[in-house]
């Protein structure tokens, strides 16, 4: 049991990472979308580059089926996340966006279940539902149209795609390498939308404070937080792993007490109490446990490559 809520430390500092750049996500608003995202995932991807290399973790390149699933983790969890984020925020309080994050925990759970083949645990389902309406209480309510319910639909359904699409390449690349190749083609397709809607004139365009929220956002919540949340879904898997997105709600609300804001009212504390509620139920019940994640395959030649150095 002990082992597992270790498991759970580094999924558990990525969200803390992700809520607390709400603010300086804010100040990329005013820039060019494309571009400034493009600059940011590929300032990232460099930083993983290099930084696996430090670590001693060899990137394999992938090959066949494998592509699809990093495409289709950088287009989901990347670009199509980040561009509903903000065309949602025309049609929608920005409280309605966070309520849709918050049902992650759920979505997970029984998307992890379905790529396992087996039914949900009803004890990770309920901890889910716990989790998320903890984080709906820390988030609060708010309003929207039409179009933005849409867009809050997209954004959960490409933060769960970050995490799912991942699962079935995670054992041969690993934390690292997922995180890598994922940041790469995440700015090869930024890039192509920046030229095409924005022009090449665009990064000439990016001030200092744009530039400084992406490298902030590239380092802590792209290049660092990557690694750490794809660790702990190897460790756990998805639907376990999904409950900790419940702390990213919390890590804003207490960034923004330490930056000034008011102190939460009661239902934030209730949220919060819910949160912690149902991260013991779902980490220390027993049941619909997966199995221990597999090694990386050996590749051509008897050398096994790009495998995190976990247990």
């Amino acid at each position: 049991m002990v082992k597992r809520w270790w498991a759970a430390l580094p999924g558990a500092v990525a969200m803390g990472f992700v809520g607390g750049s709400v603010a300086v996500s804010g100040l990329l608003s005013p820039a060019d979308l494309f571009t400034a995202q493009a600059v940011r995932y590929a300032v990232a991807c460099a930083l993983l580059v290099g930084f696996a290399r430090l670590a001693g973790q060899r990137l394999v390149r992938p090959r066949g089926t494998e592509w699809a699933w990093l495409l289709g983790v950088a287009v989901a969890g990347l670009v199509v996340f980040n561009v509903a984020l903000v065309h949602g925020a025309g049609h929608a309080e920005p409280a309605v966006l966070g309520v849709a994050v918050a049902c992650v925990p759920v979505a997970l759970a029984v998307g992890g279940a379905a790529l396992e083949r087996r039914r949900p645990a009803p004890s990770l389902l309920a901890a889910g539902v716990v989790v998320t309406c903890g984080a709906v209480l820390v988030q609060g309510l708010g309003r929207a149209d039409a179009v933005g319910t849409g867009w809050a639909l997209v954004v959960l359904a490409g933060e769960a795609g970050f995490t799912l699409l991942a699962v079935p390449v995670l054992g041969r690349h690993g934390p690292w390498g997922v995180s890598a190749w994922s940041t790469g083609v995440a700015c090869g397709v930024f890039a192509v939308l920046g030229l095409a809607v924005e022009g090449p004139a665009a990064v000439g365009g990016l001030g200092l404070r744009d530039l400084l929220a992406a490298a902030y956002l590239a380092v802590a919540v792209t290049a660092v937080a990557f690694v750490l949340w794809y660790s702990t879904v190897t460790r756990l898997g998805a639907g376990r792993a999904g409950l900790l997105t419940g702390i990213a709600p919390v890590a804003a609300a207490g960034t923004g007490v330490l930056l000034g804001g008011a102190v939460p009212a009661a239902p934030v504390w209730a949220g919060v109490a819910l949160v912690a509620a149902g991260l013991v139920l779902g980490l220390t019940r027993g049941d619909g446990v997966p199995p221990e994640p597999r090694r990386a395959a050996a590749p051509e030649g008897g050398e096994r490559r790009g495998v995190p150095a976990s247990g």
